[in-house]
């Protein structure tokens, strides 16, 4: 598959909610990933279980698809989550996902969000 495909397969994974099931496939084993593009979070396992937390947390309402630019090896998807966090109150919020990925795997991922 080449970027363009394994994008696409990881943007159809989120939106039929199998969060987890697409991290495990397509996130390699030395992911970095970060929020803002701080607190970098090192490791398969270290992120599995942030990504575990946000899941098991919240109530999701609906996760809308923006933008999406593919450059490369390099991904940008633009996404809207309408959720709450259980037993809290319900909020929207956007990101935008910078990817980067090498052998079919991310091995890079920030988060940007207000």
């Amino acid at each position: 598959m080449n970027t363009n495909e394994l994008v696409q397969a990881v943007i159809d994974g989120i939106l039929k909610g199998d969060i987890l099931g697409t991290f495990d496939q397509y996130y390699d084993e030395d992911v970095v990933m970060s929020e803002n593009g701080v607190d970098e979070r090192v490791g398969k396992k270290v992120n599995r279980e942030y990504e575990e937390y946000f899941v098991n947390n919240y109530d999701f309402h609906e996760v809308t698809l923006g933008s999406v630019i593919v450059d490369g090896d390099k991904a940008a998807i633009e996404w809207t989550f309408d959720m709450a966090p259980k037993g809290g109150e319900r909020v929207v919020q956007k990101q935008v996902a910078v990817q980067t990925w090498k052998g079919g795997k991310i091995i890079r991922e920030d988060f940007y969000h207000g």
